[in-house]
């Protein structure tokens, strides 16, 4: 794998059909010619990714929404002249330009405009649409630097461009525009309030919503078993397990020393958080322990995103993986 910042070397690689890894500011993705089945193709070979679960194409400021999408209701125009650059997917009808790959074989595509320089650069570079989902193994902690993104993927990555840690740190948040009215897919770094001040009232996902990355019961999960519970009953949760534990919690929350307990303490502050979630998860895994404690925020602004992950981490596992 080479490694560094070199965007005209990162645009030659995607042009050839070839892997890029690269920065947003929500964690590291894992890039593609979103245009090319064959390019694609090794996105879901080199993260072990089911071929029906789609993904989000990046797209550089600037770029004309019609150009990958087709019957654009006025509300999702609105959305992205508010929400882009940043951390909001909006799913719409497919252009017949999207590889079927990239999109699982459904008639919808996620889109988003990403705020990370680095990430704008190469999109520009590059001069087409990016598909790219994070840069991890299917189903593991999603990245948040380049470090963990050599630690997974190692060289089934072409080139690892290096934009240093990112800024939100969990995925962009997915709005379903497709069918007529507003719908939250996922919770994420555009919080639910400032969607709904632009759009109006979001709908939750009902069972005719478009797949959508990141919503399986289970996902985002470390090695350790995770037990996601509210602040108010993490002393109880911690008191009833066994073995090598791992205790996820705001600083101010007091956690009693004890032996076989590593405390990894996350900023008060939702987007403090979110910004380090992932790598406090990574953290509790380098330290061996056998299950993780994760302290629950409230369920507004980026605590609706790091609650919902957390509840994701927590989700029964395949026995098989």
């Amino acid at each position: 794998m080479e490694r560094g910042t070199d965007i005209a070397r990162a645009a030659a690689a995607l042009a050839a059909g070839g892997l890029v890894a690269f920065p947003t500011e929500t964690v590291y993705g894992l890039g593609a010619d979103a245009a090319r089945e064959d390019a694609v193709a090794r996105i879901f070979a080199a993260k072990g990714r089911p071929r029906a679960h789609p993904l989000i194409v990046h797209l550089a400021p600037g770029a004309r929404l019609d150009d990958w999408a087709i019957d654009i209701p006025d509300v999702a125009r609105r959305l992205a002249a508010a929400a882009w650059p940043g951390p909001l997917t909006i799913i719409l009808a497919k252009s017949p330009r999207v590889a079927a790959a990239t999109t699982g074989g459904a008639r919808t595509v996620g889109l988003r405009v990403p705020a990370h320089p680095l990430a704008q650069q190469l999109l520009a570079a590059f001069g087409g649409g990016v598909a790219a989902p994070s840069a991890n193994r299917f189903g593991a902690v999603s990245p948040t630097t380049a470090d963990h993104v050599a630690a997974d993927l190692g060289d089934r990555v072409d080139y690892l461009l290096d934009g240093g840690a990112c800024d939100v740190g969990v995925e962009s948040t997915i709005v379903d525009l497709s069918r007529g009215h507003p719908v939250l897919l996922r919770p994420g770094g555009m919080p639910r309030e400032a969607i709904e001040a632009i759009a109006g009232p979001l709908a939750g996902a009902d069972l005719a919503a478009p797949a959508a990355p990141g919503t399986l019961a289970s996902h985002y999960a470390p090695r350790a078993r995770v037990v996601a519970v509210p602040a108010e009953g993490l002393a109880a949760a911690i008191a009833a397990e066994t073995g090598r534990i791992g205790v996820l919690a705001p600083r101010a929350l007091e956690v009693e020393p004890a032996p076989d307990v590593v405390v990894r303490a996350v900023p008060d502050d939702d987007a403090g958080m979110a910004r380090e979630l992932y790598a406090a998860l990574r953290d509790l895994d380098a330290a061996g322990v056998d299950v993780v404690i994760a302290a629950l925020p409230p369920a507004a602004g980026l605590g609706e995103a790091v609650g919902d992950r957390l509840r994701r981490a927590s989700g029964p596992r395949d026995p098989r993986s």
